[in-house]
């Protein structure tokens, strides 16, 4: 390639071939979008089990009343039968710590179509144990159904946008990615109408829908084989590089997949010359320290903005706040969210993530600032829209960019190589803020009142500090261009100091700049060299 205009002229020796075109490919086929669908069924059943367990509040502590009654002769005392349920809602969040921190040897182990297939064995086993609790006069098969389930919803927020993010193309990576959080609502919006009174809300009904997870699971089951397992890890992991390509060519609908083959091998090509990386070596490496960062505190960004405890105590905000038909308007919050999880869809590869997370939690901080004047103010009527109004700008705030972004964007930060543990790292914060939020928020509630939301506001605000100053925009960047991103940056400042022995810095020169990218897919281009005309 030579410049235009210019004296030098910079000649690309590439391992292997640049197949360039003039646009990006955005092919989106029928066969990529059913298998999109079948991992992001993992999604939904993430969301319901994470909203089932509200509605039935009432009937689940009279059953504990009731068991402890025919067991003992006597009935639970107020404050165990409080702190009972609340080890059956807490117990969720601990399996989910322990699924996500297994995502990385999982997957390592069986890859990610796999992995998925066996995941659904937990959702079946603990679907079924919730089911019949009532049956057999057992709340303890209530409680270790909540924790088996959330171990498998652990496996599910890793195991899914992974998954997604290595099948999708470059260009589409972050519309498709949205559409794990898209599942995320839906799952929730569904346990909110299906926990209603006259549906499966009843004290009859209650174990069936706590049950009914099992669905989503056999039906995810029978769909997932045919879909194909990951092609970037049957090449880069099993060096199956015909199977990948095979795979390719059906997900893309094309024989023409030379850039994503490419693309590929130059990132196997550095895995080769890389140590396995663990979770240790996420932390210790520079090249690693910053993106491992970067992903947790955007976790963090989600679980810590307040959005669980909207979620988990909309009902109860809301008759604080004194609206009429609180489980109407949760349900409204619900709709709202799933509307703007749409929205961020469309916007996400046109305004970018670091833009949308940035908007997003702007957003959430104002209205949680109107969320406290509603309830400091409750006295007057009036301000009882305002609450609604407050949480419902809040849920649609979070789906523009805090809800979304950091579930596919930490698997855009790293390589095929810390790829899986990054996302288990990641995806443990997240269920460890959880678990702490949905632990520690009625107690705060209790101590600051109507003013608990200004803590989520000062948190809100450091998040988008952080992120202005340091979140990279990822946009239709390549993995492996992201990467050298991290690793030139990380080449730079440790100018002083000896690399680690196990990191090979790609283009570690003192350009501020990642390696120069082929203009179709932001390829990089490998072996560069200068020459003078």
């Amino acid at each position: 390639m030579t410049s235009q205009g210019g004296t030098d002229r910079i000649v690309c020796v590439c391992h292997f071939p640049c197949f360039l075109s003039a646009q990006p490919k955005k092919t989106v086929t029928p066969y990529l979008l059913f298998c999109v669908c079948t991992a992001v069924i993992g999604s939904l059943q993430f969301g319901y089990n994470t909203g089932v367990i509200n509605a039935p509040e009432t009937k689940l502590r009279l059953f504990f009343q009731n068991v402890s009654m025919e067991r003992y002769g006597e009935a639970f005392t107020p404050g165990t039968n409080l702190m009972v349920w609340s080890f059956a809602v807490a117990i969720f969040s601990v399996g989910g710590m322990v699924g996500s921190f297994s995502v990385g040897a999982m997957v390592d182990r069986f890859g990610r179509r796999k992995s998925m297939l066996l995941a659904n064995i937990l959702a079946v086993l603990g679907g079924g144990l919730m089911g019949l609790s009532s049956l057999s006069r057992s709340f303890e098969m209530v409680i270790i159904g909540r924790l088996v389930i959330g171990v498998f919803c652990g496996l599910c927020t890793g195991l899914t946008p992974m998954y997604v993010g290595e099948i999708s193309p470059t260009a589409l990576r972050g519309a498709f990615g949205t559409l794990h959080q898209l599942g995320v609502v839906i799952g929730i919006l569904v346990a909110q109408i299906f926990g209603l009174e006259f549906l499966l809300g009843s004290d009859e009904l209650w174990p069936l829908l706590l049950a009914l997870t099992i669905l989503p699971a056999v039906l995810q089951t029978i769909m997932l084989p045919f879909c194909p397992e990951s092609p970037r890890y049957l090449l880069i992991s099993l060096k199956k590089e015909d199977e990948a390509r095979k795979a390719l060519e059906r997900l893309r609908g094309h024989d023409d997949v030379h850039d994503d083959i490419q693309e590929m091998r130059e990132e196997g090509l550095k895995m080769s010359m890389e140590k396995k990386v663990t979770i240790p070596e996420l932390f210790r490496s520079p090249v690693y320290r910053q993106p491992i960062i970067i992903a947790i505190v955007l976790q963090l960004s989600q679980q810590l903005s307040g959005i669980n405890a909207v979620f988990y105590y909309s009902t109860n905000i809301f008759t604080t706040a004194g609206v009429t038909q609180p489980i109407y308007a949760t349900i409204g919050a619900g709709v709202v969210n799933t509307v703007f999880t749409v929205v961020s869809l469309f916007l996400v590869e046109r305004a970018g993530r670091r833009t949308l997370h940035l908007i997003g939690l702007a957003g959430m901080a104002v209205c949680a600032l109107l969320m406290t004047i509603s309830l400091a103010l409750k006295t007057n009527q009036a301000l009882s829209y305002l609450a609604i109004v407050a949480i419902f700008g809040f849920v649609a705030s979070f789906e523009m960019g805090p809800g979304p972004i950091p579930w596919f964007i930490v698997a855009e930060l790293f390589s095929q190589g810390p790829r899986p543990a990054a996302m288990a790292v990641s995806g443990f914060c997240n269920w460890t803020a959880n678990f702490l939020v949905g632990l520690g928020f009625p107690k705060l509630a209790e101590v600051c009142d109507a003013y608990v939301f200004l803590i989520f506001v000062v948190l809100l605000i450091f998040f988008f500090i952080f992120t202005f100053l340091r979140v990279p925009e990822t946009k239709g960047r390549t993995f492996d261009d992201i990467a050298q991103g991290f690793a030139a940056s990380a080449g730079k400042s440790a100018a002083s100091s000896p690399a680690p022995e196990n990191v090979v810095v790609v283009d570690g020169s003192e350009s501020k700049d990642p390696a120069p990218l082929s203009p179709n897919e932001k390829v990089p281009m490998v072996d560069l060299t200068l020459e003078k005309k």
